[in-house]
C-alpha cells in the first residue's frame, strides 16, 4: 500500500507504507452545533422531569400525598408522619444504594466528579444507563429528606445525554467531550433559569480546551435548556429578590469593603471546611461498615433524628432536600438571629456530608448557597453593631456569601459571581461578590489545593489540571523548532556509508529518498551508529519509517500536529517555498522530540 505524505499546498509525494483511515467521525461546527441544540432541548425536558419526579417522591415521603407539584422555596411546617418523619431518609437511602449498586455505581455521590473523570479520564464516554438511574437515584435522595442538591444529578444526567447521543452517532472523543460538556452546561442552566452560568460553569469546570468550537456548542445547548425551561417552568429566577438588597453599595464606604472582605475571608474558611468534612465523611462510612445499606442507614438515620429534633425546637425540618426555602427565608427577612442561622448552617454542613459520605445521590451546588446563606446572613446579624454604617443587611449578606462558598468550594469562580448576579438581576452585586467571591477562593486555595469536585478523584489518582495553559506554542512556525541538521541518503546506502561523518551521538536524522522520492526518515538520536560499525553492510530503508508528513517552514505549529494526529506520523519533513517539493528543498525535520521541547518551553513557572 503507498502513504501519501502531504504537503500543505495540496501537493504529495508518494512512498511506501500502509494506508491511514480516521477511526472516529467529525463533523462541521454548524452540525454540531445542530446536535448541542437536540441535547439541550432534551436535558431541558430532562430538567423539568427530574423536578416533578422529586415533587413527586418528597410529597409521598413527606405529606402521603400523590402530586407531582412542589415549591422547593415554601416552607412546608412539620411533616404529617409526625416523628415518624425519621424513617423517610432511611426509607430513601435503601432504596438509593439498591439502585446504584445493582444498575450505575457512577450515580452515587455528587456527580460532577464523575463528568470530570469522564472527561479526562474515559474519552468523554458515559454509559446512557447513568442519566436515567442518576434521574432516579437523586430524585429518591432528594426527596426523601437527604440533605444534598438537584444541581449537580441535572449536570450528570445532561453530561450523560450528550455522551450517549455522541457515542451513538460515532463522533470523536473532543466533540463527544464538546457534546458532554454543553449537555452539562444546559443541566445547570435549566435548573437555576441562569444561562450564562451554565455556559461558564461548561467552559470554567469542565471543558480542556476554550475555542469556538467548543464555546458555540455549549452556548446552543444552554440557551435552548433555558428556553424549554422557561416555557414549563416559568420565567422567573431561582429566588425572588426584593430590589432594594444592594442600594447600600452605591458609595462603598471603608465599613462597607470591611463587612465585605471579612465575609470573604470566613466564607474561604468555611469552603476549605466543606470540603474537608465531605472527605472525612467519604472515608469515614466505609470504615464503619463494609455494607453498604448499613452505612446507609446509619448516615440516614442521623440525618432523620436531626430532621425530627429540629422539627420539635422549631416547627420545621429545615436540612433536609435542596434547603431553598431556608435561602428565600432569608432574602425575605423571615430569619435574623444570628444563633439560629448559625446553628442551621453548622447542621446543614454535617448533613449533606453525611448524606454524601454514606451513599446518598445528589448535589453540592444547593447545600453550598444553603451554607453560604446562612453564614452569610449570621455574620450580618453577628457584625451589625461591630459595623453599624456597612449597610450589610442578613439578606444582603445571604446573597454574597452564596456566591463565595460556591466560588471557593467548586472553584468556578466566574460562574459563581454570573449565577448570583443573574439570580437577582442587580448589577449592584457585581462589585461586593467579586471581593467576597475573589477572596473566598484565595482562602480556600491556600488552605487545600482541590476544589470539592477535584478531591475525590485525586483519591482515585486521577489529578485534574486546575489551570488551562494557554498555548502558545501553537502559533510557532515550523521553521523555528525544527532540526536543521540532517542527512539525505539515496535508497541503497549502507548505514556506515550514510552516517560515516557523523558523531557517535546519533544527533542527526536521515531522510532516505529514492529517485527524488521520499521512502522514509530515521529520526535523530535512533542508537543506530552502533549498529552501522557492527553491521556495515544494513541498508537506511530498512530502519527508515515510513509514516510521515511533509510541511512547509512558515506552516503554524497547528497545522503540522493536525497532520501528524491525522496520519499517526512520528516527524514532519520541512520543506521550502511553495511550488511541489523536491528533496534539495528539505531544510529541517520536525521530530516529537522538538515539539516535546517547544511545548515545555512555552510554560513558565
Amino acid at each position: 500500500m503507498a502513504a501519501v505524505l502531504t504537503s500543505s499546498n495540496g501537493k504529495a509525494i508518494v512512498g511506501s507504507g500502509p494506508k491511514l483511515v480516521s477511526e472516529e467521525r467529525r463533523v462541521s461546527l454548524l452540525t454540531l452545533c445542530g446536535l448541542a441544540l437536540v441535547i439541550g432541548v432534551m436535558t431541558g425536558l430532562g430538567a423539568v422531569a427530574f423536578r416533578a419526579l422529586i415533587a413527586f417522591v418528597h410529597n409521598l415521603f413527606y405529606s402521603g400525598t400523590l402530586s407531582f407539584v412542589y415549591n422547593a422555596n415554601i416552607s412546608e411546617g412539620p411533616s404529617r408522619f409526625g416523628n415518624f418523619v425519621l424513617l423517610s431518609p432511611v426509607i430513601g437511602g435503601l432504596i438509593v444504594v439498591f439502585l446504584v449498586r445493582r444498575f450505575a455505581p457512577e450515580a452515587k455521590g455528587h456527580g460532577v466528579p464523575e463528568v470530570m473523570d469522564a472527561i479526562f479520564y474515559k474519552r468523554g464516554s458515559i454509559r446512557g444507563t447513568v442519566a436515567l438511574i442518576k434521574a432516579l437515584a437523586s430524585a429518591v435522595s432528594i426527596g426523601s429528606g437527604a440533605a444534598v442538591g438537584r444541581e449537580g444529578p441535572i449536570i450528570q444526567i445532561g453530561s450523560a445525554l450528550g455522551s450517549a447521543f455522541a457515542q451513538l452517532i460515532g463522533l470523536s472523543t473532543r466533540q463527544k467531550i464538546t457534546l458532554l460538556s454543553a449537555g452539562a452546561g444546559a443541566g445547570i442552566a435549566a435548573t437555576f433559569n441562569t444561562p450564562l452560568g451554565g455556559v461558564l460553569f461548561a467552559l470554567e469546570i469542565l471543558l480542556p480546551e476554550v475555542s469556538n468550537r467548543t464555546f458555540l456548542p455549549v452556548v446552543v445547548a444552554t440557551g435552548a435548556a433555558t428556553t424549554i425551561g422557561r416555557i414549563l417552568i416559568g420565567p422567573d429566577p431561582a429566588f425572588a429578590v426584593p430590589d432594594f438588597q444592594f442600594t447600600m453599595v452605591a458609595s462603598f464606604s471603608l465599613q462597607e469593603a470591611t463587612a465585605f472582605v471579612l465575609l470573604g475571608l470566613v466564607c474561604g474558611v468555611a469552603a476549605w471546611a466543606f470540603i474537608r468534612l465531605l472527605v472525612f465523611m467519604e472515608d469515614g462510612f466505609p470504615k464503619l461498615s463494609g455494607n453498604e445499606y448499613v452505612q446507609n442507614i446509619i448516615g440516614m438515620t442521623a440525618i432523620g433524628l436531626m430532621m425530627v429534633g429540629l422539627t420539635h425546637a422549631f416547627g420545621h425540618s429545615y436540612i433536609d432536600g435542596v434547603g431553598y426555602s431556608v435561602i428565600q427565608d432569608i432574602l425575605d427577612h423571615k430569619m435574623t438571629a444570628a444563633g439560629f442561622l448559625a446553628l442551621l448552617f453548622a447542621l446543614k454542613l454535617i448533613a449533606t456530608t453525611v448524606s454524601l459520605g454514606c451513599g446518598a445521590s445528589g448535589g453540592i451546588f444547593s447545600p453550598s448557597l444553603y451554607l453560604g446563606a446562612t453564614l452569610g446572613a449570621a455574620f450580618a446579624a453577628a457584625t451589625s453593631s461591630i459595623l453599624p454604617h456597612s449597610g450589610l443587611t442578613p439578606s444582603s449578606a445571604a446573597i454574597v456569601g452564596m456566591a463565595a462558598i460556591v466560588g471557593a468550594g467548586t472553584g468556578g469562580v466566574m460562574t459563581a459571581i454570573v449565577m448570583v448576579f443573574e439570580m437577582t438581576r442587580d448589577y449592584a452585586i457585581i462589585v461586593p461578590v467579586i471581593v467576597a467571591v475573589a477572596l473566598a477562593a484565595g482562602v480556600r486555595r491556600a488552605l487545600v489545593n482541590e476544589t470539592i469536585y477535584t478531591v475525590k478523584l485525586r483519591h482515585r489518582g486521577h489529578r485534574i489540571p486546575k489551570e488551562r495553559h494557554i498555548n502558545l506554542y501553537l502559533v510557532k512556525q515550523a521553521q523555528d523548532i525544527m532540526e536543521r541538521r540532517f542527512i539525505v541518503a539515496r535508497a541503497g546506502t549502507t548505514l556506515k556509508e550514510a552516517m560515516a561523518a557523523e558523531d557517535t551521538d546519533d544527533a542527526r536524522a536521515i531522510v532516505v529518498e529514492r529517485d527524488s522520492r521520499i521512502v522514509g526518515l530515521i529520526p535523530p538520536r535512533s542508537g543506530l551508529w552502533v549498529e552501522s560499525q557492527s553491521n556495515p553492510d544494513l541498508v537506511v530503508e530498512s530502519f527508515a519509517e515510513r509514516r510521515l508528513v511533509i510541511c512547509r517552514e512558515q506552516d503554524l505549529l497547528s497545522l503540522v500536529f493536525a497532520r501528524l494526529k491525522r496520519h499517526r506520523a512520528g516527524a514532519a519533513i520541512v520543506f521550502r517555498g511553495d511550488v511541489r517539493p523536491r528533496v534539495s528543498d528539505i531544510v529541517g525535520i520536525v521530530t516529537k522530540r522538538v515539539i516535546a521541547d517547544a511545548v515545555i518551553d512555552s510554560y513558565e513557572d
